[in-house]
């Protein structure tokens, strides 16, 4: 079984990775560790340099061996915000919790403007011996008029996905994964990991 360090803080993609990759051994960013840069102009940018910074830092400070580092970047992508807030998603008004911010986006909504909006996941991985690879997941949608349900996190109370009513707050869990940004990108990371471990 592959052993692969998750270069991220965030809960919530954890809970979700581990769902997302089985058969695959994750092991948290440690508490002591530093913050993870990730000042690229796109998800790709941000999924690489994460990767390769944690796995440089597990190198040196790692209290025991990995196969690798995975990282992900994702974001809501809005059209009436061109594109925002994008890869910018996780620091879009970072000092409120995920209700407030998620109200805070709504009322940026030009009145009339379309809602339509995507969801866009990369991850990254970064073997210790080979080069690291990226894959991508999509999900399209529009946003709700106000935030609805409760699973997930982040942004799913206002993203309704293509073909539903529901928002990923209130759908179910195992049916988000098989349509989510990360659940496309997490499938996409199996198959390329299949051949690895």
């Amino acid at each position: 079984m592959l052993k692969l360090l998750l270069a991220s803080r965030n809960p919530g993609k954890l809970r979700e990775f581990l769902e997302l990759l089985p058969g695959v051994e994750l092991v948290a960013w440690p508490p002591e560790a530093p913050e993870i840069p990730e000042d690229g102009a796109f998800f790709q940018d941000n999924a690489l340099q994460k990767a390769t910074f944690a796995l440089e830092w597990w190198k040196h400070q790692g209290p025991f061996p990995v196969d690798g580092v995975m990282a992900d970047d994702s974001g809501l992508c809005v059209d009436a915000l061109w594109g925002g807030p994008g890869v910018l998603s996780a620091r879009f008004a970072k000092a409120l919790d995920d209700d407030a911010k998620n109200r805070k986006l709504l009322v940026m909504i030009p009145q009339g403007a379309p809602r339509s909006a995507r969801y866009v996941c990369v991850i990254a991985y970064a073997p210790v011996l080979g080069q690291p690879l990226t894959v991508s997941g999509v999900v399209e949608g529009r946003l709700a008029l106000e935030p609805r349900g409760t699973n997930g996190f982040g942004y799913d109370p206002v993203f309704i996905p293509e073909g539903y009513e529901q928002t990923f707050g209130e759908l179910p869990i195992s049916l988000k994964h098989t349509m989510s940004h990360r659940g496309r990108a997490a499938k996409a990371m199996l198959n390329r990991l299949e051949p690895i471990s």
